[in-house]
């Protein structure tokens, strides 16, 4: 586990940064993504404007980030009244196994106790069994009931899994 990381809200600054490392983290856990999606994970500003980017920095590196919605709101369909749904959880390569992915997905979870939800959910790719397994381990569970494939590009659709955890 890393021992100097700290979680906190992205400054202007450094949105290049942290929409490479999103960018770079989907890649390497997705093959085939086209460069306009890419480019879409790379936008964070575009996402500062609909919600909040987090980064998780270990001295004075960015390693991860993750996207929530501002109190009240909504990212995605999956999240429903007294639910706060996250997205785009990333983590570097170069620091994946050193508990970036588990402090953020912490995080979003103590976002959500502070913020009264009553539910945490997300959408997860298939492939992503690492990302799964810290999932349940932290008490999310499969909402089988919400899973539908999803078209995430124009003629690209993935079967995405949903989670929740409920507070």
């Amino acid at each position: 586990m890393t021992t100097t990381l700290t979680i906190r809200l992205v400054a202007p600054p450094e949105y290049a940064e942290a929409g490479r490392i999103t960018a770079e983290a989907y890649r390497a856990s997705y093959d085939g993504l086209s460069e306009a999606y890419l480019a879409s994970l790379a936008d964070v500003a575009g996402r500062v404007d609909q919600g909040e980017v987090w980064v998780a920095v270990d001295g004075d590196e960015i390693v991860g980030t993750v996207w929530t919605p501002r109190p009240g709101e909504r990212l995605s369909p999956l999240g429903r009244e007294g639910e706060l749904d996250f997205r785009q959880l990333a983590v570097a390569p170069s620091a994946r196994g050193r508990g970036v992915g588990e402090a953020l997905t912490r995080h979003v979870v103590a976002l959500a106790r502070s913020r009264g939800a009553e539910r945490v959910v997300m959408n997860s790719g298939p492939e992503m069994l690492g990302a799964h397994a810290l999932y349940l381990k932290l008490g999310f569970r499969r909402l089988t009931e919400r899973e539908h494939p999803v078209e995430v590009e124009p003629g690209r659709v993935i079967d995405l899994r949903a989670f929740g955890l409920d507070m």
